[in-house]
């Protein structure tokens, strides 16, 4: 399907859209659904819990080393193949999961799954683009922020209930079914690129780099937190210095970068990923503490637990389309300055509940925190896609998506260091450093004020 002139009409516009929630829905869901199963899985594939984590590290370190370098491919071959592709991968290899035998074999598919789910997130807000007309791109990129938000906050949840009725290997065979109906609605209403590069060339020597790179810096903040060698961490960083080094001075002379780093020339792009590190950072410090805190400390049961959850997904449903609405009028800095104070707020007063709080006292907190997250996500986003030229929207996806697990994966990290630093309070110590991070998103994005969103349709060669 070709796409008009400034997005698609109403009726492919809808189907569109709904073909990328699905895939965008398990791709992210299965990032945190595996979690909660990882004792049942280390029992029936006799494998030892701690050697279990590579069920969810194995998912996050592939997306994390194939996500610039599938965003780059999108821009040269098309968003629309690039998803699809990711959507078949994914699909086929769930299927590898729920049949694996062994931990060794589950590992592996898990990491073929993971390349799969980098292909549909690499590309999925640079369609979004292209979907939406210029004038509605706030409310495309709501509707992505509440899914992606919801997604990734509800995981713990999901995977309980289906875990309630039937057996670990069916959080990972349910994506193959929505995955064919993905695709399929994907192959009908999904446009073609508007816009592609005439003289750009897939650059491999770049996308190794950038698969070592990023490699090193979630294995050496992953080690860190757990304590590992510091032999062994300080020679990853000496490694990670070394080749960063090297391919960011490979990116600065290319006319189309892998890593967009002449993107990040842009001031309001560059303030814009910094708060969404920040953002997402927060957010997981308080999401993989909050289930611990509410277990180990007040005492609440596992299905006590998900309930109490569910109020801060749900604040994201109602907020994120508000907040896609409202960036068509009001500064997205301003909105994502007042979003993250909320957040922060939220944080800070789980960090201060008493000692035997009530579930409305637990609830009212969730809510906030939930308002504020949904409130400064979608102009974010919007703000992100938009600062790019349309023919670099493939890597400013890919650097939105990047900015998204590099502030999960240190979140997450950071929650592993505060329980070896703090053994009796750090669920505590981890609710009080979200609240910071929060805290220092919403001065970053108060930054955002003064920039225009005006040169967001400059060319590339403006910003090199």
């Amino acid at each position: 399907m070709r796409p008009c002139s400034d997005g698609l009409p109403v009726p492919q516009r809808y189907g569109a859209i709904f073909a990328i929630a699905l895939g965008i829905t398990v791709s992210v869901l299965d990032g945190a659904i595996a979690n909660v199963a990882l004792p049942t899985i280390a029992r029936d594939l006799n494998a030892s819990p701690a050697s279990s984590i590579w069920v969810v590290n194995a998912y996050q370190l592939a997306i994390t080393v194939s996500l610039l370098s599938l965003a780059s491919l999108g821009d040269l071959v098309g968003y629309r193949r690039i998803y699809q592709a990711g959507l078949l991968v994914f699909s086929i290899t769930s299927l590898f999961c729920a049949l694996s035998d062994s931990l060794l074999t589950l590992t592996i598919a898990r990491v073929l799954q993971g390349f799969g789910a980098a292909a549909i997130m690499s590309v999925n807000t640079a369609l979004i683009r292209i979907i939406y007309p210029q004038r509605f791109l706030g409310r495309g990129m709501g509707i992505n922020s509440l899914i992606v938000a919801c997604s990734s906050a509800a995981g713990p949840t999901v995977a309980a209930a289906i875990l309630s009725v039937a057996s670990w290997q069916w959080l990972f065979a349910i994506n193959l079914p929505i995955g064919i109906v993905a695709l399929l609605l994907g192959m009908k209403f999904l446009p073609a690129n508007g816009q592609k590069s005439d003289n750009r060339r897939f650059d491999p020597t770049s996308a190794v780099l950038n698969a070592l790179t990023f490699g090193l810096l979630i294995t050496a903040i992953s080690g860190f937190a757990q304590g590992q060698s510091l032999t062994l961490i300080f020679s990853e960083i000496a490694a990670l210095l070394a080749i960063g080094a090297v391919f960011v001075r490979r990116q600065l002379r290319q006319e189309f970068p892998l890593l967009p780093v002449d993107l990040l020339r842009i001031p309001i792009f560059a303030l814009s990923m910094g708060t969404s590190i920040c953002s997402f950072a927060a957010q997981m410090l308080a999401m993989v503490s909050l289930p611990f805190f509410l277990q180990s400390a007040l005492g609440r049961d596992e299905v006590a637990t998900g309930l109490l959850l569910t109020p801060w997904p749900l604040a994201i449903v109602v907020m994120a389309p508000i907040a896609g609405r409202l960036v068509e009028r009001v500064h997205a800095g301003l909105l994502g300055c007042i979003g993250l104070a909320v957040f922060a707020l939220g944080l800070f007063s789980l960090a201060l509940l008493p000692a035997a709080p009530s579930d409305g006292d637990i609830i009212w907190r969730m809510v906030l925190c939930g308002a504020g997250f949904g409130l400064f996500q979608s102009p974010n986003n919007h703000t992100i896609i938009s600062a790019a030229p349309r023919n670099r929207s493939g890597g400013a996806s890919g650097m939105l998506g990047t900015a998204r697990l590099l502030g999960q994966t240190s979140g997450a990290a950071l929650v592993a260091l505060m329980f070896n630093l703090f053994p009796t309070s750090g669920t505590h110590a981890s609710l009080i450093l979200a609240g910071v991070f929060a805290t220092l998103a919403a001065a970053v994005s108060s930054l955002r004020i003064t920039q225009s969103t005006a040169q967001t349709a400059q060319p590339s060669r403006e910003v090199k």
